[in-house]
């Protein structure tokens, strides 16, 4: 099951962290832009061929210390099909240094327009009798809001291509308690239910450390409804956004995590990205900028959680 190998290599590195790649221009040295721009023009490809470069940077200096990468659809579908090209180019080189790879689309539909992006993103893909992989992702973030009928779809594919998904539960964003902290007719909030229907899907995708192929997606910045959920959800592991740039810390963090210190795995992106710009290190040391933060990262929440064992 996909989310195992992700366990294994968050405990063969001791560390439960992925580094959200999230590339903006602004945050790229202004040396490979403009090694993009002398060659492309001021053009989407210029863009395109600058992130990747930046992306690749990147994933050398973390591949390493860092057991997954994350890359957010959005910032590479910014570029038109230059980006999304970049963004398969991108999980492939991660998953060529033997990073695990979470695709962060938030896909949200039913039926088979969502076995289409679980094919995309997770599968297969059929051209004229030749079987082709899209994007190859181990796997992908998914809205549940639209219940069973947009999940069934890729528990499908996640079972029969090995991948995994993400659910959104209880998010780091401050507006999320409009709708998740809403209390429903049987006296549980939103976001815990979303948790349990969780714990129900995974049903279908066992895995062999006591956690399924179907995770949820549950924000730093709210520590105690993860201790909650931790407790509430044995057999769900966390995705969990806001440390660093949204405020999380290591103590926010730590209530996400059983007693292996397994049962989470923790993202940053500006912290990472950005490093060698609040660091005020020179352009040409972004990648190993990135890298001192993923170990500061690392050894924070490792302070709270102590060793990870399978």
């Amino acid at each position: 099951m996909s989310l195992d190998r992700m366990i294994e290599k968050i405990a063969q590195l001791q560390n439960p962290t992925v580094a959200g790649l999230d590339p903006k221009l602004s945050y790229i040295p202004e040396y490979i832009r403009e090694k993009a721009l002398k060659e492309h023009g001021k053009t989407l490809e210029a863009a395109a061929a600058a992130v990747l470069e930046y992306n690749r940077g990147l994933i050398d200096a973390l591949c390493g210390i860092v057991p997954a990468v994350k890359p957010q659809a959005a910032y590479y579908e910014a570029f038109g099909w230059q980006g999304v090209k970049v963004l398969a180019e991108t999980i492939a080189y991660a998953k060529e240094k033997g990073m695990f790879v979470i695709t962060d689309g938030k896909r949200n539909d039913i039926g088979t327009t969502m076995e289409a992006y679980a094919a995309a993103h997770l599968g297969k893909t059929e051209v004229e009798g030749e079987v082709l992989t899209p994007f190859g992702a181990d796997a992908l973030t998914v809205n549940g809001y639209l219940g069973s009928d947009g999940i069934a779809p890729v528990a499908k594919v996640c079972k029969e291509q090995d991948g995994g998904m993400f659910v959104l539960v209880k998010t780091s964003n401050p507006s999320s308690g409009e709708l998740q902290d809403r209390i429903l007719e049987d006296g549980m909030t939103v976001y815990r239910t979303m948790g349990e229907r969780c714990e129900e899907w995974g049903k279908e995708l066992p895995g062999k450390y006591g956690y399924s192929g179907v995770g949820a997606v549950v924000g730093a910045t709210y520590p105690k409804q993860l201790g909650e959920l931790r407790k509430a959800l044995p057999h769900t592991f966390f995705l969990v956004p806001g440390y660093g740039a949204q405020g999380g810390g290591a103590k926010d963090v730590a209530p996400a995590f059983d007693t292996k210190g397994l049962g989470a795995i923790v993202n940053a992106s500006r912290s990472i990205l950005c490093a060698w710009q609040k660091t005020g290190a020179a352009p040409e040391d972004f990648a190993k900028a990135a890298a001192a933060e993923a170990i500061r990262m690392r050894d924070d929440i490792l302070s709270e959680i102590g060793k990870i064992s399978l």
